[in-house]
């Protein structure tokens, strides 16, 4: 089974250049998980993975100012496998929407799966 939350929209100090830290910048963060429910048909919530406190986890570490993107989504994935023990694969990506370098056209994303 897999759960996806695509498109979380985060505001974020993340970066190692001045303008990053002063001014701030948008980022996209998804999130897929895969993961091997516990009974045959899911019909509660403890027997799936929560997007909320997936969510709520993913801003928590979004809201820390870090140098590196990189970094963000070593934590994000490690934390979702620590969190949910049914959680067998996580992929992360996170997107940097707007760059401060002159004439970048585009954005910039850094991803890890990571595999229990």
């Amino acid at each position: 089974m897999r759960i996806s939350l695509k498109n979380l929209e985060f505001y974020g100090f993340h970066g190692l250049y001045e303008a990053e830290n002063k001014m701030g910048n948008s980022f996209k963060v998804d999130v897929i998980i895969d993961f091997k429910p516990t009974v045959e048909v899911v019909d509660q919530l403890d027997q799936t993975i929560d997007y909320v406190q997936v969510f709520n986890r993913v801003k928590t570490i979004m809201a820390i100012p870090t140098p590196l993107l990189e970094t963000l989504v070593c934590k994000i994935a490690d934390q979702v496998l620590a969190d949910h023990s049914i959680a067998e694969k996580v992929q992360v990506t996170i997107t940097k929407q707007k760059l401060p370098i002159a004439n970048f056209e585009g954005d910039t994303s850094v991803s890890i799966e990571k595999i229990r």
